[in-house]
């Protein structure tokens, strides 16, 4: 399986998923371009790069056609995946994510573009914080919650400015309204209950463009996969075994 983060993280954000499904699975984390250990390539970016980025890795790592898991950005980028190179997809996994976005949400998207261009990506960290998280994980510090958060707005802050920004303009001008139609393999869409950068009814939106798409849903805010990994890994185990 490929598991593909969410704008703002790197590889790391998967790490509880990754460590309760690596016995199980061969699982490959990859650095979105201008994230973590990848080059900051100069913008414009859109998803169509992303995904062929993605179609890249797989080509280049794995054996045959996989199952794609991806959050928030990651989730975009899969449905433009499976959309663009069907034959290197299995399965697909979205998760905390949108099909679209109206000319409102883009609205908000240059704001947050503009913040971060003029005063760096730090700037936008703790409204970032607040989307990403409910309070009761940001406050755990008994069971790593709080840990967890600390280390992943470390690595939002440290992320390049313009990179961010042209990521953040490339998941603002998303429609795969019409295009996920095409998409052929199964899908399992998630929802966070608590999500408000993405809430349950957008999930609902793609599961209603893509044909014999499941929706579940966890109690968790936008990072679903680090609020809820055993959560999150059951639901993909589930899925898995049920598509082969």
């Amino acid at each position: 399986m490929v598991l593909s983060h969410a704008l703002g993280c790197e590889l790391h954000m998967w790490d509880g998923v990754a460590a309760l499904l690596k016995e199980r699975y061969t699982v490959l984390r990859y650095d979105h371009r201008g994230h973590g250990q990848s080059e900051a390539v100069p913008g414009p970016y859109t998803l169509d790069m992303l995904a062929d980025d993605a179609a890249d890795l797989i080509a280049a790592q794995a054996a045959g056609p996989v199952h794609f898991v991806g959050l928030s950005m990651g989730g975009m980028t899969a449905q433009a995946l499976a959309v663009r190179h069907p034959q290197l997809v299995k399965s697909l996994v979205i998760a905390n994510a949108a099909n679209w976005y109206d000319e409102a949400a883009r609205v908000g998207w240059q704001a947050r573009v503009n913040t971060v261009l003029a005063q760096g990506v730090p700037a936008i960290a703790e409204g970032a914080m607040q989307r990403w998280f409910t309070p009761e994980f940001r406050a755990d510090a008994a069971g790593g919650g709080a840990a967890r958060v600390a280390a992943l707005r470390h690595q939002l802050e440290i992320i390049d400015a313009a990179a961010y920004a042209a990521s953040c303009e490339a998941v603002s001008g998303i429609d795969f309204r019409t295009s996920n139609r095409r998409i052929q393999c199964p899908a399992l869409v998630i929802g966070g209950t608590r999500d408000e950068a993405t809430p349950v009814a957008m999930s609902q939106a793609i599961c209603d463009t893509i044909a014999g798409a499941q929706l579940r849903t966890l109690d968790a805010a936008h990072l679903s996969a680090v609020e809820q990994p055993a959560a999150f890994a059951q639901l993909l185990v589930n899925f898995f075994e049920g598509a082969k």
